[in-house]
């Protein structure tokens, strides 16, 4: 059996700690943090108030200013780090119409910083002077949409939204949908854009943020044993994907090869993992089944590692069950340490982190690692970047509603081969 091979050829990155690929991967591998406290709006009432907010971000270098109205920030996000990744893959707007181009992009929470607006001005003003746009600006698909619109391609072009774990899906179906033959190119990644006074309020007031407002560049500390909640960030990470021949026809540069993915959901509780994972490791070994990938060929694992007491602790767990003592030598990451929760988007943003860790060789760390935790124990490269040879990497997301998706990505190598290989798993499973 063969099966077109997928690769990935551009990144566009929009975050706390940098626009574009360049700057994002040098904060990142410095340690720098994206959190601080909100300046968006007043947090006073709520518990916790800091937030990776992007304040350097001009939607009007990256479209006009009347498109960028007609949109919600998330949208906005989405449209730029599409033309960043664009342009880092050397592909521009008269070369998409000669392809089979569809864009699939995650989201969590979608355009409801646009409709929370909206409602105010209905509350103040009345049903008159809602804007003529927010129809068309909330829904999930608008990034996609507006993504479509706005580079004239015509392929399948679609939201995913599963919580946490959207951007993850959303790389997952354009995978298989250039294996397919359906396209031959695939757009796809994650926006969101939740810091608004009532998304804030409402992960506030179920207590899953940080509230160690006082030092909020530390306040986010994954698998530390005081580490107290996540913090709500915004940003997108877009990749662009190719089928392999497609990719080295007109010479594009390859950071990695994406080779496996794995959905399965818990069906157990809106917002709590199932204490178990079970179906967290179903989906693990699912993705590695999908790549022909051993768990002793991987190298590196990027945690979904939300910094939350559970939530940590059930993925420290999860691995430990997938890869038994070989756990404790495989590097793990959570780049969340130093960019908040970006909700939607970040399942893509940590496969783009992913892709460049396998080109460069090199593990950005888990910052804020202080304290040992006995439930995590296992290697979270505290505080410091490690270089280390890294050919197999797998990236972990987790979401409310308990979906779960991992993806596998392989550095690439020509001469792989194209066939299934599954008796190594297929024998361990049994």
């Amino acid at each position: 059996m063969k099966r077109r091979r997928v690769v990935i050829t551009g990144l566009g990155v929009i975050s706390p700690i940098g626009i574009g690929k360049d700057k994002f991967w040098n904060n990142l591998l410095k340690g720098v943090s994206g959190v601080g406290k909100i300046t968006r709006f007043d947090a006073t009432p709520f518990r916790s108030r800091i937030a990776g907010e992007i304040n350097d971000f001009d939607p009007e270098k990256f479209m006009e200013p009347q498109q960028a109205r007609r949109m919600d920030r998330f949208a906005q996000f989405a449209v730029a780090a599409t033309n960043l990744a664009l342009q880092d893959a050397h592909i521009d707007k008269d070369w998409l119409a000669t392809a089979f181009v569809g864009d699939i992009i995650g989201t969590a929470v979608a355009g409801f910083g646009f409709a929370e607006e909206e409602h105010d001005t209905f509350l103040k003003r009345g049903a008159r002077h809602i804007s003529p746009f927010l129809a068309a600006a909330v829904f999930p698909a608008a990034a996609a949409g507006q993504v479509s619109i706005g580079l004239g391609i015509h392929g399948p072009s679609y939201a995913v939204s599963a919580g946490c774990a959207s951007g993850a899906i959303a790389i997952g179906h354009a995978l298989n949908l250039i294996r397919a033959g359906t396209i031959d190119i695939a757009i796809t990644g994650g926006a969101d854009a939740p810091i608004t006074p009532l998304i804030f309020g409402s992960f506030d007031i179920i207590r899953s943020l940080s509230v160690e407002n006082y030092a909020s560049n530390k306040s986010i500390k994954p698998f530390d044993k005081k580490r107290d909640g996540t913090v709500v960030s915004e940003g997108s990470g877009i990749l662009i994907l190719e089928e392999l021949n497609h990719a080295l026809k007109r010479g594009a540069h390859i950071y990695a090869e994406i080779c496996g993915f794995g959905n399965t959901s818990d069906g157990h509780h809106i917002t709590q993992p199932l204490l178990s994972g079970k179906f967290a490791m179903e989906a693990i070994r699912m993705a590695l089944k999908d790549a022909s990938v051993d768990p002793d060929e991987v190298d590196h694992i990027s945690a979904h590692g939300s910094a939350t007491k559970y939530n940590d602790a059930i993925e420290t767990k999860i691995i430990k069950e997938i890869f038994g003592k070989r756990a404790y030598d495989i590097p793990i990451n959570s780049i969340k340490s130093m960019l908040g929760h970006t909700q939607g988007a970040c399942g893509a943003i940590e496969a783009i982190a992913s892709a460049l860790t396998l080109e460069n060789n090199i593990i950005p760390p888990t910052m804020n690692y202080e304290n040992f935790d006995p439930d995590c124990d296992l290697d979270y490269v505290p505080n410091k970047s490690r270089e280390k040879e890294v050919n197999v990497v797998v990236s972990n997301s987790f979401g409310f509603g308990g979906s779960n998706a991992i993806l596998v990505l392989r550095k690439f190598n020509k001469k792989t081969s194209n066939r299934f290989v599954f008796s190594k798993i297929l024998r361990k499973r049994k």
